[in-house]
């Protein structure tokens, strides 16, 4: 007979572990299914490692720009050992045990949809079992690095996001197919740590295109200054590597053909539904699972499929999937007992989800750019601030560069959206998600004092420069 359930949560990453969490604390019994690491591609291949390497690189950054400090050359070893330690070399036995804690089940396999309310799971002992849900099931097994087709290029075997934050050495030249977060992280990254050229190919004209323009202008600036080879506009028309981890040749749509010793390919992410059954549900497989404000996957009859995560395409970040799952959970339970709780829905998406870039300068933002909000028909004004003007940023070294932007609502003077650009900017990122979220108005805003002499003196300023 089939195991049942009240909740069965394919994937164990961060968005899966919540979703079973928050059905527990609601009175449900729950199951969880993950093939490979409990804790998932985050914990392992993505957040937690590539920060692991570019930590040690942001720091030579801030101590080459405070007078009276210097820094040797950083040790390579030192930084691949301890990027080891923060995946816990790649033992997810304290995931495990979490989940087992809650209490649910942990199930170590290949879970699928089997038709409504049933999944059928390819135990990695080579066993099969099948497990029934009597409430819902939760699909959170997350996204891939997409592989572009373009010839010879998946035959040569290139990095992505899992193998480059997964090296046990830096390639002497690096080519990086790419301009969005990832490719300019894994590039400083890699340069920082001893890569002895590393050259950008970015198919569009900036670097993080889908930010403020002035953000990719000032990281582009930065990587010119470190000497990371930026080139935009350009495309790769074939990619050639004779021997398997040997010398890989790039040609370009322009100038001559780039050799490398590694290439690390970051032009996006696809959701991980290829195989996972939603065809037996009248879903098309290896689409992202489209769901309505709680969750719950739309097109499905009766209500008891929900996807959580990257595998909805809301918002392909660790946070937000942690965030919906949340909510996720606990709609579950509520609606378990008889209760739909409408006023219990995902909202952040809605206003833009906040996002940390660690690269030096760092990135960060939340809302909408001020592009975006014209385009979705607000009455909007952008207010600029230099950000190495204010004190406490001058405090924080020489020759501190930096930039914010706020785009207000005109009508109903709120913030839309947020952005920061500069050394250490990230820990500012919440207050300006705070404000944005709750629609503080800059009015009331102007009342919120920062202390001097911070950086956050800057929300001062920026205010100022409004007209309050």
């Amino acid at each position: 007979m089939p195991d049942e359930f009240d909740v069965i949560v394919i994937g164990a990453g961060p968005a899966g572990e919540n979703v079973v969490d928050r059905a527990v604390r609601g009175g449900l019994t729950a199951a969880i299914v993950e093939e490979r690491l409990a804790g998932g591609e985050c914990a392992y291949w993505a957040c937690v490692p590539s920060k692991a390497l570019l930590r040690p690189v942001d720091l030579a950054g801030e101590v080459s720009r405070v007078p009276g400090l210097s820094l040797g050359e950083i040790d390579v070893a030192a930084v691949l050992a301890r990027r080891d330690e923060a995946v816990s070399r790649y033992d997810d036995g304290g995931q495990v045990r979490w989940i087992e804690g809650v209490p649910a089940e942990f199930v170590r396999g290949r879970g699928r949809l089997d038709g409504p309310k049933r999944v059928r799971v390819t135990l990695s002992d080579g066993g099969e079992r099948v497990l029934t849900a009597r409430q819902a099931v939760v699909l959170a097994t997350g996204s891939t690095a997409a592989v572009p087709p373009v010839p010879g290029l998946a035959e040569a075997k290139p990095w992505t996001s899992h193998e480059v934050t997964a090296a046990t050495a830096v390639p002497e030249r690096l080519a990086v197919i790419g301009g969005g977060v990832v490719a300019c992280e894994m590039a400083q990254a890699m340069h920082g740590l001893g890569a002895r050229t590393t050259t950008m190919l970015v198919r569009g004209g900036v670097l993080l295109g889908r930010m403020e323009p002035f953000a990719g202008e000032m990281v582009a600036e930065s990587f010119a200054e470190a000497g990371i080879d930026v080139r935009t506009n350009t495309g790769v028309v074939r990619v050639e590597r004779p021997e398997p981890g040997g010398k890989v040749t790039v040609h370009l749509s322009d100038g001559p053909p780039l050799e490398a010793d590694e290439l690390l390919v970051a032009t996006g992410r696809e959701p991980a539904t290829g195989d996972l059954g939603l065809s037996s549900v009248g879903l098309a497989d290896g689409a992202y699972v489209e769901v309505d404000d709680s969750l719950r996957a739309t097109g499905v009859p009766e209500g008891w499929l929900y996807a959580v995560g990257d595998v909805n395409g809301r918002a392909l970040l660790t946070h937000m999937g942690k965030y919906q799952a949340r909510v996720c959970g606990d709609v579950i339970a509520a609606r378990a007992g008889g209760d739909e709780l409408s006023a219990m829905r995902d909202l952040t998406d809605h206003y833009g989800a906040p996002q940390v870039v660690f690269t030096d300068p760092q990135v960060c933002a939340v809302g909408r750019t001020e592009e975006g909000a014209k385009k979705a028909g607000f009455h909007a004004r952008a207010v600029d601030y230099d950000l190495g003007s204010v004190t406490g940023a001058y405090l924080l070294g020489d020759g501190y560069r930096g930039r914010a932007r706020a785009v207000v609502d005109e009508d109903r003077r709120v913030l839309l959206g947020v952005t920061f650009v500069g050394p250490g900017v990230g820990e500012l990122l919440h207050a300006a998600t705070i404000a944005v979220t709750a629609e503080v108005p800059i009015d009331r805003l102007w009342h919120a004092v920062p202390s001097f002499p911070t950086v956050s003196e800057v929300w001062l300023r920026l205010l100022e420069a409004y007209g309050l």
